[in-house]
């Protein structure tokens, strides 16, 4: 059976394959890593499939349709994010008028609003595999006539919606093959953070935390840690290394929520790197309330370079109440104990999160500039559907989006929240005045242009700043 897994056209420059799909303010994109997965799965069952990445490519739905029509698959497999849907569905649209295929939604919207999603489509979609769905995809497509007996996908029957028992979350990580890369080409993609070119590593799926803004574990991958081997991670790092020889010069990013909660898978990987004499430069995700002086030398030995950090806030009330579990004083440690590593540190925080006010977002601000970060992420928090923090808005009366298509400004990261006493303009406003107020200082600026690596590192920092002063030009 000829089959597409397609990562959709929306509007130019949406990275759909991040925890907040949205047009980033440094125009980052990112491969479409769990399709790749599950590309791979269908290719080892025998399948004949092709993974399409529209964004990577800046192709629109006028190519989406040329190449339906070209191709004229039996089943199209296409993602879903929140802000995108209704594009996603058109695109479902577009596949099933020109060559009839049956089409397969996957992602977290249609994961978390399943029968919404297939009433909205109105037909051109069929089945949703909801959460992870590895091997839901290649049970679906090739199971078609018995629907019913397959777990985790809610489906058209005659009109009738019909949604079937969970499906549990994959155990064994390591009988799941590598993701499918040869289809993409990783010159592609670009995140000003990370060493050009770069390729993410799922080392693990699934996050023990209960912050009430985090999607990918509510609807996707759940709470408990699942771990791959060692020896399986490092042997993907040594395949990617023979697929893509450039890598040698760029960058391997570890994309499990915290790669640092399980201290002994970490040393584990460091050693397996050493063992096999690998060259390389990784980073990974941390949390700051994790730092153990021993284990970060580790990791700088195996070649990491950079920790991104979710510190969220300053304020320790607005910590507590999305649940982060985190103390001021930890990042504060955690940058210590990080620096004596040897340890590059970005730094993640969010604006407008409940208790949010005017002195808390000057809080965090002012804390920000104090922890001596090598680079730093300012976000508008935005609510998705799955997530508590979504409830709570929702609860509340806060949403000022009415509509999935609200749920971007301009195609522009941004939240969607208006509380009592706080806009949203003032938050994303606020988002604005942070990034300013860290990139455009004469010594970040005067470090930034003497710490360049090479040529590729070159490109990287003037792409970089040329991105984010087109965002900042746009939202004049």
């Amino acid at each position: 059976m000829k089959i597409l897994v397609i990562n959709a056209p929306f509007i130019k420059d949406f990275c759909r394959c991040q925890r907040w799909p949205a047009k980033t303010r440094g125009r980052a994109l990112r491969p479409p890593d769990w399709l790749a997965y599950a590309t791979a799965v269908l290719e080892k069952a025998g399948e004949e499939v092709e993974l399409l990445d529209f964004p990577a490519l800046n192709w629109d739905k006028t190519k989406l349709r040329q190449l339906v029509r070209e191709k004229q698959p039996q089943f199209v497999v296409l993602d879903s994010t929140t802000p995108s849907i209704y594009s996603d569905i058109e695109c479902a649209r577009i596949c099933k008028e020109i060559s009839q295929a049956k089409v397969i939604m996957v992602g977290t919207h249609s994961s978390v609003l399943p029968e919404q999603t297939l009433q909205e489509s109105n037909g051109a979609v069929d089945v949703i595999a909801i959460g992870e769905y590895d091997y839901t995809v290649r049970d679906i497509i090739l199971g078609w006539e018995r629907l019913k007996d397959i777990a985790g996908i809610c489906y058209l029957n005659n009109g009738k919606i019909i949604r079937t028992p969970p499906r549990p979350l994959i155990e064994d990580l390591d009988t799941l093959p590598f993701p499918a890369r040869h289809h993409l080409d990783i010159t592609k993609y670009f995140d000003a953070g990370r060493l050009y070119p770069y390729i993410d590593i799922i080392a693990g799926r699934g996050c023990p935390y209960q912050c009430t803004f985090c999607v990918w574990p509510e609807v996707m991958y759940g709470h408990k840690y699942r771990l791959r081997s060692a020896k399986n991670v490092v042997d993907e790092i040594e395949y990617c290394l023979k697929l893509f020889p450039q890598l040698k010069k760029g960058e391997f990013f570890f994309e499990d929520d915290t790669f640092t909660v399980n201290k002994e898978r970490a040393l584990n990987i460091c050693e397996e790197i050493l063992h096999r004499g690998l060259k390389i430069i990784w980073s990974a995700n941390a949390r700051p309330d994790i730092y153990d002086s021993g284990l970060f030398k580790r990791m700088k030995q195996a070649g990491c370079r950079e920790l991104l950090v979710g510190f969220e806030s300053g304020d320790q009330l607005v910590l507590d109440r999305m649940q982060k579990g985190l103390k001021i004083e930890d990042s504060v440690e955690f940058m210590k104990v990080t620096h004596e590593s040897g340890l590059q540190v970005h730094g993640c925080f969010v604006f407008g999160m409940p208790g949010e006010t005017r002195e808390s977002m000057e809080r965090t601000l002012r804390f920000a500039m104090k922890l001596n970060l090598t680079t730093i992420q300012f976000a508008g928090a935005v609510p998705y559907p799955g997530t508590e923090y979504y409830r709570y808005c929702q609860a509340q009366g806060l949403l000022k989006a009415k509509s999935w298509a609200d749920w971007l400004q301009d195609g522009e990261q941004a939240t969607v929240v208006d509380y009592p006493g706080l806009s949203s303009k003032e938050i994303n406003d606020y988002v604005d005045k942070g990034l300013k107020a860290f990139y455009f200082r004469p010594s970040y600026m005067w470090k930034f242009l003497i710490n360049t690596r090479n040529p590729q590192d070159m490109y990287r920092k003037i792409k970089g700043v040329w991105n984010f002063l087109s965002y900042l030009i746009h939202r004049r």
